[in-house]
């Protein structure tokens, strides 16, 4: 590779919902996603090739999903689509492991283990060979191996943590599965100090997603505030292993936080599945159209101007906040009953028949409607509703914070994490602001701030307008793919120490 070629970029991820047509043959065919990393890689991908860089996937074969999306094609598209030759930007790794999967990870942790041990066999024997890359990027526990091949090959690698789940297993297992760890297992994190190969082998285990934190050469997370509350302490369920490796690479200069962004459908302009499709120019009508179709069907109280909250997120145990909200469910709505205060949950979960419970035994069906989750539903209750509720114990990023102000609804929500990055607490004196936080993990604290989202819903119609129009078209400005993907070029190129575009 002569030094006036664009540097070679290789992103290995486990998922992605699109990928650009000018890859390879087909590409656009290629989707499987089980979360946030899906859109982050399709946005960063497309964004690289958009702008001319030398940019490859990583991918397993997940042939039965995408043989779905891809009949009827010719056997020789199908054979040139899964090549590894040079031209082809598109690389699928090929075992059984994953030929007939049809969703990205399985319910059963030892599957996902092999499906991930098959992932690394054929990225570092196969792929990583073919392409030649200049940089390697790794996403979560199913790519945290590369990094320590991609450390012993003196071949810059960013690694990128999603979230904090991690697997364990030896050496010896990881060897048995065709990967030469031999070669790199001093880059490796074990559970226990390991000083010598052979004693390491066959009992010491290997923790992959600190190692992939480990063995990096950068990391980042995706949320700042996140990353420096873990590097802080703050979080008690961060494993210290963890902990501690982020911390050291935030000390050296390695480590940042770069947001998500949602995907590009998330916008109420173009949303098809909206009774009534708006801008920030028009959303005062548009809202209120959604709004009476949401009410209608769920058999709310009709009424063009009651304040309508919605609940975005899974009803889990731990992080979401479910308990503050059910503490306060009933309160809520009896101290703002005359204003016929309205709240819409749209989720899965434990807590949902908590809800449901409570719902039932105060009689306030008209006020207050349980749903399971459902992909239309939830874009309609963006557009009708004034404000969503997300009182999160922890936010590693956190979408609904960033869809909410692109359909006009303000977030009440705990200062945390990816919500400290993207909301701040609405200020009518300087006209700032694009929601309402509370600090304190409490019920009192989402309390108040239900009180001051209620405070801002009684000021003038005009005033209120004006803010939400603001607060939209900021929304649409800053929470994209285009400028989720432009920090990560621009991290791309520290690394490199070189533009990516020559």
């Amino acid at each position: 590779m002569t030094k006036t070629q664009n540097p070679r970029i290789l992103l290995v991820t486990p998922e992605t919902t699109y990928l650009p047509e000018g890859m390879g043959n087909l590409a656009n065919a290629m989707t499987a996603k089980a979360g946030g990393l899906a859109d982050v890689s399709a946005s960063l991908i497309s964004a690289l090739f958009n702008e001319g860089a030398d940019v490859h996937v990583a991918m397993p074969d997940y042939r039965a999903m995408f043989e779905n999306q891809m009949e009827p094609i010719l056997r020789k598209q199908r054979h040139i689509i899964r090549s590894k030759v040079p031209h082809e930007r598109v690389h699928l790794a090929e075992d059984r492991a994953f030929f007939y999967l049809h969703h990205v990870y399985s319910s059963y942790g030892w599957e996902n283990m092999r499906i991930s041990l098959a992932f690394h066999r054929e990225v570092m024997n196969h792929i990583v060979p073919s392409v030649r890359p200049d940089l390697i990027h790794c996403n979560d526990w199913m790519t945290a191996l590369v990094p320590a091949m991609s450390r012993q090959m003196e071949i810059p690698c960013l690694f990128t943590t999603h979230n904090i789940h991690t697997v364990k297993t030896t050496l010896a297992h990881i060897e048995d599965r065709g990967i030469d760890a031999a070669y790199f297992w001093d880059h490796l994190y074990f559970d226990y100090m390991a000083e010598e190969y052979e004693t390491a082998r066959e009992t010491n285990p290997v923790d992959f997603l600190t190692s992939g934190v480990f063995a990096a050469h950068f990391v980042n997370t995706v949320s700042p505030t996140f990353l420096k509350e873990i590097v802080d302490g703050h979080h008690n369920f961060v494993f210290p292993s963890l902990r501690r490796e982020l911390t050291n690479k935030w000390h050296a200069g390695c480590a940042v936080g770069i947001l998500n962004s949602p995907d590009p459908s998330f916008n109420p302009a173009t949303d098809r599945v909206l009774i009534r499709q708006y801008g920030p120019d028009d959303h005062l009508v548009g809202k209120i159209q959604n709004k009476r179709y949401i009410q209608k069907s769920l058999g709310l109280v009709q009424n063009d101007n009651a304040p309508l909250f919605f609940w975005p997120s899974r009803l889990d145990n731990s992080q979401k906040g479910c308990q503050l909200m059910a503490e306060i469910l009933y309160n809520v709505i009896d101290a703002y009953w005359d204003e016929q205060l309205e709240i819409v949950f749209v989720a899965n979960g434990a807590f949902k028949q908590v809800f449901r419970d409570i719902v039932d035994f105060h009689g306030i069906e008209q006020r207050v409607a349980v749903c399971d989750f459902d992909e239309r539903l939830s874009r309609m209750a963006y557009a009708g509703s004034a404000f969503i509720l997300m009182p999160s114990l922890f936010e590693p990023c956190g979408l609904p914070q960033m869809i909410a102000p692109i359909y006009g609804s303000l977030p009440v929500a705990r200062d945390t994490g990816g919500i400290h990055d993207t909301i701040t607490h609405l200020d009518l004196a300087t006209e700032t602001g694009n929601g309402f936080l509370f600090e304190h993990y409490d019920s009192n604290g989402l309390f108040w701030a239900i009180g001051e989202a209620m405070a801002f819903y009684g000021l003038p119609l005009s005033q209120r307008q004006s803010i939400i129009q603001r607060v939209m078209n900021h929304a649409l400005q800053t929470f994209n793919h285009t400028v989720t993907a432009r920090q990560y070029m621009d991290l791309y190129e520290r690394m490199l120490e070189r533009p990516l575009i020559n």
